[in-house]
C-alpha cells in the first residue's frame, strides 16, 4: 500500500489548522458559553455549527458503512472537495494534474483558480477509458489524475478493474467523483480505499438524494488524507440548519426515487432511440441521457421555445451533435418525448 502522505504538499503537511471555541472544549458540565463571541440569544443559529459535524458523520457512516475517521463532507456539493484536493497535494504554479474529457468542468475551473495546470486525455471514440495514454500524460509533477465514473456528460461507468489498475500504477492521488453512482449498476470504489490508499472517492448528496438545493459533499478516503482535508477546510464550511436538514433526510431514506429514475431512463432512452429526429441514444448509467442529434443548436432552441431546458453539449470534445437531458417525472420525460417527435427540421 502506498502511503498517501507522500503526495502532499510540504507546507500543507506543517500546517495548524485553526482552532475552534469548540476544538478547545474538553467536555464537562457548561450551561454558559461565552468563549465565541456568539450572541447569547438563542433564535436558532445564534451558536457556532459543530465544526466536524460529528453527527453528521455517524449517520452517513452508518449509510456508507464507512468508517468516521475516513470521512470528509463539505459544502457546494463535490465542489469544496474538489477545490481543497489542489490545495492539498499541488504546488502552485508547479504541480499538475491530469483530467479525461469530456468530464465535469469544475475540476479545470478549480486547476485555474489554484494556478495548476490541468492536463486533459481524451477518453476513448467509444468513451472507454484510456488508461495509457492517461499514464503516459503523468510526469514527476503530475499529483492528481480526476475520474468522474459515471462519467458527465458521457453517462458511461468506467469498469472498477481499470481503474484500481490506474491507481496502482499512477505515483499520485486518484480522485474517483461517483456524483452519479446510485444510479448504475456498475459498483462504487468506496470500499477499496482500504486497500488502494492512493484513491478519493467524492459523492455528492445532490442527485440521488435530490438536495442539490442544500450544497453537500463528501469525500472518503484514507483518515491520514481525511486529516487533511480537516486542517485545510475552513472552520465553520457547513451550517447548523444544512447538518440539521441532512441528518433527517438521511433518516428519511431517498424512498423509490432511484428506482424509478433508471425505470424512467429506460423508457426515454427507447422511445428517443425510435425517434427519427435523433442520430443516437448513448447508453448511461447515470440519471441523465447523452443524444446525438443533426442540428444541436436548432434542437436546443426548439425545446427551449416550448419551456423545456435541456444542455447543449456539442462543442465539448467527441460530443459533435449533442443534448444531455436529465431524466425527469415521467410527466417532463412523455414531454419531451412528444417534443421530439413534432420536431420538424
Amino acid at each position: 500500500m502506498k502511503d498517501p502522505c507522500i503526495y502532499i504538499r510540504k507546507n500543507i503537511l506543517s500546517l495548524e489548522p485553526y482552532s475552534t471555541a469548540r476544538d478547545e472544549f474538553k467536555g464537562g458540565d457548561i450551561s454558559v458559553w461565552l468563549d465565541a463571541n456568539e450572541s447569547p440569544y438563542p433564535n436558532g443559529v445564534n451558536r457556532y455549527p459543530d465544526p466536524h459535524q460529528k453527527q453528521l458523520k455517524e449517520a452517513v457512516s452508518k449509510l456508507m458503512a464507512m468508517p468516521t475517521e475516513s470521512i470528509f463532507i463539505g459544502g457546494a456539493g463535490s465542489d469544496e472537495a474538489i477545490d481543497l484536493t489542489y490545495r492539498i497535494f499541488c504546488e502552485p504554479g508547479k504541480d499538475n494534474a491530469i483530467a479525461i474529457t469530456p468530464s465535469y468542468g469544475v475540476y479545470k475551473v478549480a486547476a485555474e483558480i489554484n494556478d495548476i495546470e490541468l492536463r486533459e486525455v481524451l477518453l476513448n471514440d467509444d468513451f472507454s477509458l484510456p488508461v495509457e495514454r492517461l499514464l503516459e500524460a503523468a510526469d514527476s509533477n503530475t499529483k492528481l489524475i480526476w475520474i468522474c465514473s459515471p462519467n458527465n456528460p458521457t453517462g458511461n461507468a468506467f469498469p472498477k478493474e481499470e481503474i484500481l489498475r490506474l491507481a496502482d500504477r499512477f505515483n499520485g492521488m486518484v480522485i474517483v467523483d461517483e456524483a452519479y453512482v446510485d444510479f448504475s449498476d456498475k459498483g462504487t470504489l468506496l470500499h477499496d480505499i482500504t486497500e488502494h490508499t492512493n484513491i478519493i472517492v467524492l459523492r455528492t448528496f445532490s442527485k440521488a438524494w435530490g438536495m442539490a438545493g442544500l450544497r453537500a459533499g463528501m469525500a472518503f478516503a484514507d483518515p491520514r488524507v481525511i486529516d487533511y482535508y480537516d486542517r485545510v477546510k475552513y472552520p465553520y464550511n457547513m451550517s447548523s440548519l444544512i447538518q440539521q436538514e441532512l441528518l433527517k433526510r438521511i433518516a428519511e431514506g431517498t424512498g423509490n426515487n432511484i428506482t424509478e429514475i433508471k425505470g424512467e431512463a429506460e423508457k426515454l432512452s427507447k422511445a428517443l432511440a425510435e425517434n427519427p429526429n435523433v442520430r443516437k441514444v448513448y447508453p448511461t448509467d447515470a440519471n441523465f441521457i447523452l443524444i446525438q442529434v443533426d442540428d444541436a443548436d436548432k434542437v436546443y432552441a426548439y425545446l427551449i421555445s416550448h419551456g423545456v431546458i435541456v444542455r447543449n453539449r456539442s462543442r465539448m470534445p467527441l460530443c459533435e451533435g449533442t443534448l444531455r437531458i436529465t431524466v425527469g417525472t415521467p410527466e417532463e420525460n412523455k414531454r419531451v418525448i412528444k417534443l421530439m417527435a413534432d420536431y420538424k427540421p
